[in-house]
């Protein structure tokens, strides 16, 4: 029964470890949505009101205003490039600490900038502008760099993907179309003929000559003795010897058959 207790007992601290953890994160996420809500919040109006003060105020306020919203616009867009960037390729790491020490110098400028807006001698603000605008072009020109390199670097990742992606697809719908063929990948037949032998082609040339295969000659018949002259002794002695055949074999008799009617003699007058 303790054991019992003592599980029940460890189970209810866990889930409320479990609970409070989770209350804790919640809160956490909620205070980090709404500080970012503010900060974008206030960049808004912040970012707002220097473009007021550039076309309302003409001047050296005016232009502290601009080199201001010229900074921070190039900062932000930096910032949001390799933090989107950072999440894809661990390279830009490296990039990423860089502009965090630009960064600093950045926030530094802005301040002295931001300061310089309720100086009431105009004089020396004015004299110190060129300064200004140097080190604001500076810090401006660095964070736009490091921005499109890193959108040039995930531009050409993406230009090799999809060259690649390209291949793969001609690649497999040549294999889908395994049944079509080139027309230059079918072999033509040779248009001039193949050479013959020269018995065929002395046969081919002329119909009406000898076959390449010509029978042998008969052989060479006895000469006869001309028309006048007397046969020899063995002639006459073979023709004395057989006997006389008729001339015509004598026709042989018609059989009768038991079926057959009796011709009936011709009656003479």
């Amino acid at each position: 029964m303790e054991a019992v207790i003592a599980v029940v007992a460890l189970l209810f601290v866990l889930f409320l470890a479990v609970g409070a953890y989770a209350v804790v994160k919640a809160v956490g996420a909620a205070k980090r949505g709404v500080d970012r809500t503010l900060s974008q919040a206030r960049r808004t109006v912040e970012d707002t009101t220097l473009r007021a003060k550039t076309f309302a105020q003409p001047g050296a306020v005016g232009e502290l205003a601009q080199l201001r919203l010229k900074l921070r616009t190039s900062m932000r867009a930096t910032q949001d490039a390799l933090h989107a960037g950072v999440a894809e390729d661990s390279s830009l790491h490296e990039s990423l600490a860089l502009f965090e020490r630009l960064s600093a110098h950045g926030h530094e400028l802005d301040d002295e900038l931001k300061r310089l807006e309720s100086e009431p001698d105009r004089i020396t603000l004015s004299q110190r502008l060129p300064a200004l605008k140097e080190r604001t072009e500076q810090i401006t020109k660095a964070a736009d760099s490091l921005r499109w390199a890193a959108r040039d670097r995930a531009d050409k990742f993406a230009d090799d993907e999809l060259d690649l992606l390209r291949t793969q697809i001609d690649m497999e719908t040549g294999a889908l179309r395994h049944w079509t063929t080139e027309p230059s990948d079918i072999p033509q037949p040779s248009a001039s003929p193949s050479p013959s032998s020269p018995s065929s082609s002395s046969s081919s040339s002329s119909p009406y000559s000898a076959p390449a295969s010509s029978w042998p000659d008969p052989a060479p018949a006895e000469s006869s003795p001309r028309p006048g002259t007397t046969a020899p002794a063995e002639t006459s002695d073979r023709s004395a010897q057989e006997p006389t055949r008729p001339a015509i074999a004598p026709a042989s008799p018609r059989p009768t058959y038991s079926w057959e009617k009796q011709t009936k003699p011709e009656s003479t007058t």
